[in-house]
């Protein structure tokens, strides 16, 4: 899989809201209980627990989405060297599960987690945005996160996993952004051991190998790298993304289609 780091897609205006999500991505994420140990040596039994405790308190439980409740209260058992230990029990009480879909989308699992979904958000939301608009780009990009979030619920009812991350509303601005610049050119890294080399790609190219990805690692003909990657979510947010733009694909561009108006008398 290649990784995208620029696209020559010029805007014609500042997309304020795709840099207000990616801040608000990185406010939300310095929260989290144990942020600086993440990914970073090993965690303590206690950061385990608490931060499965916020997980569960405030993002996304596919089974939750599916019955609209909250879990009973419950517990894990952290394994260790010296044997299993017991966290403190979790009791969810008051939470809502539609408003867990939103807290979910600004919630990371780690440092690469976070780093890798607001690396495709600056290369391809600018452009959804200016065509869209700042409003209905916002309400776009929260459509796609809730579809992506509940289309995965639905495939996994009796899933306990949570669901983190911003992946699921990003997929819809990339099958926004295949629908609407597939011809764009994306300056995008190849990895070949050690080595990253560097490629000039078609949008569709770079997208759609994305999204053929996700599609044979939701489906179990490929073998995914990462465990816990929900990529169910993200086939139904990039779905959602092309119905969308291809649904309004001719508002959208305007005159890039080559529509002409004239005013007559």
């Amino acid at each position: 899989m290649v990784i995208p780091i620029h696209d020559e897609n010029p805007v014609r205006r500042v997309p304020i809201i795709t840099y207000l999500l990616i801040a608000l991505n990185f406010v939300v994420f310095f929260t989290e209980p144990v942020v600086s140990q993440i990914g970073v040596g090993s965690q303590s039994v206690t950061q385990v627990c608490q931060q499965q405790s916020y997980f569960d308190r405030h993002a996304a439980i596919p089974k939750e989405l599916v019955d609209d409740k909250p879990l009973p209260p419950h517990r894990y058992i952290v394994g260790t060297t010296g044997g299993e230990v017991a966290c403190p029990v979790i009791d969810e009480h008051g939470k809502s599960p539609i408003l867990s879909v939103l807290f979910s989308m600004f919630l990371h699992g780690g440092w690469l987690h976070i780093l890798g979904n607001m690396l495709f958000l600056w290369v391809f939301g600018n452009n959804v945005e200016d065509r869209m608009g700042r409003f209905l780009y916002l309400l776009f990009y929260l459509f796609c996160g809730y579809v992506a979030a509940y289309g995965f619920a639905f495939g996994n009812a009796h899933s306990h996993e949570t669901l983190v991350g911003a992946s699921g509303a990003i997929a819809g601005v990339l099958g926004a952004y295949l629908v609407l610049f597939p011809q764009a050119r994306v300056t995008s890294l190849l990895p070949i051991g050690i080595i990253f080399l560097p490629l000039k790609l078609p949008a569709w190219a770079v997208l759609g190998g994305w999204f053929l990805l996700q599609w044979l690692y939701s489906s179990g003909t490929a073998v995914a790298s990462g465990a816990g990657v929900a990529y169910l979510a993200h086939v139904f947010g990039f779905l959602a993304g092309v119905v969308i733009a291809v649904a309004f694909r001719r508002a959208l561009l305007g005159s890039d289609l080559g529509v002409s108006v004239t005013r007559v008398p």
